[in-house]
């Protein structure tokens, strides 16, 4: 998961401006201009009206874009079950190895767009991970996370690699990274769609543990939240203006004293897109690339 001013409204006020301003003996264009004005209650309300309804439409597309993304990968999801093609024996080149990490209740095929995208660009080593949506806490899918990536790291022969996780995937990450010394092993993480302060649209009482963990105020998010000196990890974390799994959207935003992260606000799509829209593939590359700051909001409508 934007909304644009409108004029219309605008316009409305200023015309209601000028013809009360007429009947007290001024003329028509300084009444226009008067009612225009911050005093006008018909030109507020008109002007958020309409810019309400610009974001309703807003909404409304990206709805339909995140069926159907989810209606293609539907598709794709038995192939996600697959086993990974073996890429430990691959050419070694300057970017290190990347692992994407779904969310919940997803497999691997949530990454075939990106992963394709980062084939193509120069990135040889990339990997699709699967956890088993059984798992009940965050901390044990870090604990797995590390281990696979200790696993890379002895078949690659690199020190470090690079992480995206697309919503509950970008929180197991930031998990490792930050509790579990993972900031010794990933160089960059980008998260898309992390409730990092916690997402009210997960309902208090979720039968699944792990997604009551992903409540405002959860165990973990304490965790999470505590200082974190010195880690050597940086984020980056890409957020949408229209998540509707993010209450409030900024819930994606990682915003944390000790951590350096950038954010990336993402205007014109929804929390399904986000990992294969193909302006945010394109800055996810960025940021993997390490090629300078990033836009700090980019249109992907």
């Amino acid at each position: 998961m934007a909304g644009r001013s409108s004029g219309a409204g605008q316009g409305a006020g200023q015309s209601a401006g000028g013809s009360s301003h007429s009947s007290h003996g001024g003329s028509a264009g300084e009444g226009a201009q008067d009612g225009a004005g911050p005093e006008d209650p018909a030109a507020e309300a008109a002007g958020g009206t309409g810019s309400r309804l610009w974001h309703s439409v807003g909404l409304a597309k990206a709805t339909a874009v995140d069926l159907a993304v989810l209606a293609g990968h539907l598709v794709l999801y038995p192939t996600g079950m697959l086993p990974e093609r073996d890429q430990a024996r691959e050419a070694v080149r300057a970017h290190p190895p990347v692992l994407l990490l779904h969310g919940f209740v997803d497999n691997r095929s949530a990454f075939a767009v990106l992963r394709r995208s980062l084939h193509q660009h120069g990135w040889p080593q990339v990997q699709a991970l699967n956890y088993s949506p059984l798992i009940g806490d965050i901390r044990t899918a870090a604990e797995l996370l590390g281990r696979h990536v200790e696993e890379v790291c002895a078949q690659t022969g690199r020190r470090r690699v690079d992480v995206v996780g697309h919503s509950l995937g970008g929180l197991i990450a930031r998990y490792y990274v930050q509790r579990l010394g993972g900031d010794l092993r990933i160089r960059t993480l980008v998260t898309l769609g992390t409730p990092h302060s916690g997402t009210r649209a997960v309902p208090a009482l979720a039968p699944h543990p792990i997604i009551r963990q992903m409540r405002p105020g959860s165990e973990v998010l304490a965790e999470l939240a505590e200082a974190a000196p010195g880690c050597r990890t940086r984020f980056v974390a890409f957020w949408s203006d229209l998540d509707q799994l993010m209450i409030p959207v900024e819930a994606a935003r990682l915003l944390h004293p000790d951590l350096p992260a950038e954010n990336v606000k993402v205007s014109g799509v929804g929390h399904l897109a986000l990992p294969v829209h193909g302006t945010v593939v394109t800055e996810i590359r960025r940021a993997l690339s390490g090629a300078g700051p990033l836009r700090p909001a980019i249109e992907a409508a």
